[in-house]
């Protein structure tokens, strides 16, 4: 299989080298205060060498031959293969026998951001790279400190005032040098970028590397191989749109290798206190940003990265976005609790809360798939709303 990288936007190719990011002509329009332009996404060519998905690996990567690095430099830490629950009580309360929970807590971890790192750790090690730097409010920074102890990468930081305890404690415990901004998440992120530009380092920043998004559209590939079909709806949380680029980008590459037929129904789920993507689908552009302000820090984005590239996937294939009240959120939180025994941090539990408000426009018997991306043990305080402690 040959990997390159592609734009999004003009779909000019470049070879996959670490100092590649953007495209260096689209990504010249970039606007202050907007979606990145040039993001880029790795393409491929070539046939499977035999049937897919193969057996299980001692990396448990099923999927290695759709990825751009090689095996041997994964780090040895169990990323992926992750359960796809059948909720039994939570399928009969809801009324739809066929929904599925695709359960990413149980990633090293805790958050489907190992996908993402194990890759970035794999090409740092491929090229010889000893330092990654990464933005976050939280996840993609304690899953980036995990799988760089593993990796023997040294892993530096930066996350917004408004980061979950559990989180920065999570990272300071697997080694990493945290740096905590003043600010928002958009802040963090130019502050990682003016470090790297600074003092050099890889960055693993969400859209912006494009490995990131690769590596998230593995739970795509496990999706479809686990339910052995394509799925026919998918509710995806979603903040900067990387993890949403990053299932299209799965379903995408098993179509064109002639592996599944059309594209799932994909809904994007956002919380309305940070909804960019909603607003530009509905109205056809990106406006001014508006400061985000959800309970659900994971998807908490004034400015998401990826917006621009999801939002031309959504429109193509026919996705949808719906936004959902941080009530919401909290109800689902404790229902997913309730019912089926997960339980999942409020980003993660607006997959639930998106079928919830959706729900008149997908099929009581249609096979569908929650996307649950973090453990709620990354925030207990945001749970504690929906139950009383005792005495």
């Amino acid at each position: 299989m040959e990997f390159f990288y592609r734009c999004t936007e003009c779909d000019r190719q470049f070879d996959i080298t670490p100092d590649r990011m953007l495209c260096p002509d689209c990504s010249q329009r970039q606007q202050p205060n907007r979606p990145l332009r040039g993001i880029l996404e790795v393409g491929l060519r070539g046939e499977l060498q035999g049937p897919w998905p193969a057996g299980a690996t001692t990396l448990s990567l099923p999927y290695a031959e759709l990825l751009p690095v090689e095996p041997r430099y994964f780090p040895a830490v169990p990323v992926g293969n992750t359960p796809l629950w059948e909720p039994a009580r939570l399928r009969e309360n809801l009324g739809r026998p066929k929904v599925f929970l695709k359960d990413d807590t149980a990633n090293p971890t805790g958050s489907l951001k190992d996908r993402a790192s194990l890759l970035v750790a794999a090409f740092a090690r491929r090229h010889e790279i000893t330092d990654v730097v990464v933005a976050s409010t939280g996840n993609a920074a304690s899953s980036m400190a995990g799988i760089g102890a593993a990796a023997g990468l040294s892993v530096k930081i930066f996350v917004p005032k408004s980061v979950p305890r559990a989180k920065l404690v999570q990272s300071l415990q697997y080694g990493a040098e945290v740096t905590v901004i003043d600010g928002t998440y958009d802040d963090a992120c130019r502050s990682s970028l003016e470090y790297t530009d600074a003092h050099g380092g890889l960055s693993r920043n969400t859209g912006y590397n494009p490995l990131t998004i690769e590596g998230k559209k593995t739970v795509a590939l496990e999706i479809f191989a686990q339910l052995g079909r394509m799925p026919d709806a998918v509710f995806v949380p979603t903040g900067d749109g990387a993890i949403l680029g990053g299932v299209f980008k799965g379903f995408e590459d098993l179509i064109q290798l002639g592996l599944a037929g059309a594209m799932p129904t994909i809904c994007a789920v956002q919380a309305e206190g940070s909804n960019a993507i909603y607003r530009a689908l509905a109205r056809g552009k990106f406006d001014d940003p508006i400061p985000a302000n959800t309970i659900a820090d994971s998807i908490s984005v004034g400015v998401p990265a990826n917006g621009r590239s999801v939002v031309k996937k959504l429109t193509q294939y026919g996705g949808h976005c719906v936004e959902i009240s941080d009530a919401e959120i909290l109800d689902a939180q404790h229902m997913l609790s309730a019912q089926s025994g997960l339980f999942a941090e409020p980003a993660a539990a607006s997959s639930l809360a998106g079928l919830l408000r959706a729900s008149d426009t997908v099929p009581q018997d249609a096979v569908t798939v929650l996307l649950i991306t973090g453990t709620g043990l990354k925030d207990i305080d945001a749970a504690t709303g929906r139950v009383r402690i005792p005495a």
